[in-house]
Formats: structure tokens, C-alpha cells, sequence
């Protein structure tokens, strides 16, 4: 049960190809005991909607059909391209990385030791972060910046309105992206993010090379010990969890 000011997230949200068999899938999912709804134009500019619960109680929705809304003018805030990933809290990662990945088809991308896997649905390093913990629970948002420069727009612009933060900039090693957090004023842990490492081709298993990898080239691994990240401080007490 969520509590009232509790930093939460109760669902999740992916866009098929449109060339996914929708009633398939919905098949699929009763086979494995998900007990999928299939909704018919739940939604202004989404067609179709495929939702199920995962084991651990977090709602995944599948969308198709959908119709993006016209631009509008540019406000002066952070200007993010996306959200890039979402990174949650689980007692067994392994288990959760398994189910995933069997049933959602995502892949591995890197390991943190035991207690730490990322995982990409497309070319991007990661999609979906699941850290080892007690239960369940929303451990950051990462919305993706064009580059340095907005990065450094997005600093000022937390500063501006009294946004302490909590570490970076910081070049991480998995996924190698630099990043910023912070909490936002609702009490989620949001990391700002540009230069995540990216596997154009699957056959090929590796990551496009960068210069700052270490490693050439750059495959899925696992990362043991510290300091993982190329460069930046420690995390605040804030981010350690996330961090060591």
C-alpha cells in the first residue's frame, strides 16, 4: 500500500510494433498466468492498450496506434527529448531479470555484481533498471538531454528554482552516460542523463565504440567493485544506495 507522500510508480508503459498481433500476445500473456486486459481506444491517440500485472505488482501496459499530439510551443524549463528509463527496487533481481526478459523480451545489458541489472528493450543500454532491495519500489526516474550544453542549461535551471543536486555531474560506467539527480518537489529521485551508450546491431554484441569506454569494445558485462564511474564525485547519501 502506498503511503500518503510516498514516492511511488503504479504503472509502466511500452509501444509495440505495429506489427505485433495484439490477441496473440494477449494469449501469450493468459498462458503465463498475467490475466491481461485488452482495451479498444482507452485513451485519446492510442488505438489499442494491452495491460497485466508482473508477479511483483507493477502494471505493464503495451500500447499500439499511437497518435502523437501536435507540438506545442516550447516552454523554458528543462526541455527533455524522452523519458529514457525507469529504475526499480526488487528483492530478486535475477528472478525479475528472467521474467522480463521471457516474457517482455528485453535483454541483458550489464550486471552490477548480483544486485544490479540493466536492461535494454532497443538499442539503447537500458529501458528498465532493477536495483536489490526489500520490496518493490520506484527508485528513480531518467529523462534524456540533447547534450553538454543542455546539461549544463538543466543545472541552471535547478538552481534557479532551489533544486539541490544530490550527485553528478557524474560519467557512469554501465550504460556510460553523464548524469545529474535530483528529487523534484513531489519526492521522486530524478536523474537527467545524455550519452547512454547504444547497440545499434545485436549481431554484433557490442556497444558503439566511445572514447570514453575502458573497454574495447564494449559488451554486456558484469561490474564488480568501485569506482565504477569514469569520472565525477561520490554520490550524496541520497543516491548511495543506487550507487554502491
Amino acid at each position: 500500500m502506498i503511503e500518503p507522500g510516498e514516492a511511488a510508480l503504479t504503472s509502466i508503459a511500452f509501444e509495440i510494433s505495429p506489427d505485433v498481433e495484439m490477441a496473440a500476445l494477449e494469449v501469450t500473456l493468459k498462458r503465463a498466468d498475467l490475466r491481461p486486459e485488452l482495451r479498444s481506444d482507452p485513451l485519446p491517440g492510442i488505438s489499442r492498450l494491452l495491460s497485466f500485472i508482473d508477479p511483483e505488482g507493477t502494471r505493464f501496459e503495451l500500447i499500439q496506434g499511437w497518435t502523437p499530439t501536435p507540438a506545442q510551443e516550447r516552454i523554458g524549463a528543462l526541455a527533455v527529448i524522452k523519458l529514457g528509463h525507469v529504475a526499480l527496487r526488487t528483492p530478486d533481481p535475477l528472478a525479475t531479470s528472467n521474467f522480463c526478459a521471457d516474457v517482455m523480451g528485453l535483454r541483458v545489458s550489464d550486471w552490477v555484481e548480483d544486485r544490479f541489472v540493466f536492461m535494454r528493450s532497443g538499442y539503447e543500454h537500458h529501458t528498465l533498471n532493477f536495483a536489490r532491495a526489500p520490496v518493490r519500489s520506484l527508485h528513480h526516474l531518467a529523462f534524456e538531454l540533447r547534450g553538454p550544453s543542455h546539461m549544463q542549461q538543466a543545472c541552471d535551471h535547478l538552481a534557479r528554482h532551489k533544486l539541490d543536486i544530490l550527485w553528478g555531474p557524474v560519467r557512469h560506467g554501465p550504460g556510460h552516460n553523464t548524469a545529474v539527480y535530483h528529487r523534484n518537489p513531489d519526492g521522486h529521485l530524478v536523474e537527467l542523463f545524455h550519452d547512454l551508450d547504444r547497440m545499434i546491431d545485436e549481431e554484433l554484441g557490442y556497444f558503439d565504440p566511445r572514447p570514453w569506454h575502458r573497454d574495447r569494445p564494449q559488451r554486456p558485462k558484469v561490474w564488480v567493485g568501485l569506482p565504477r564511474d569514469v569520472w565525477g564525485l561520490p554520490p550524496s547519501p541520497e543516491c548511495v544506495e543506487f550507487a554502491r
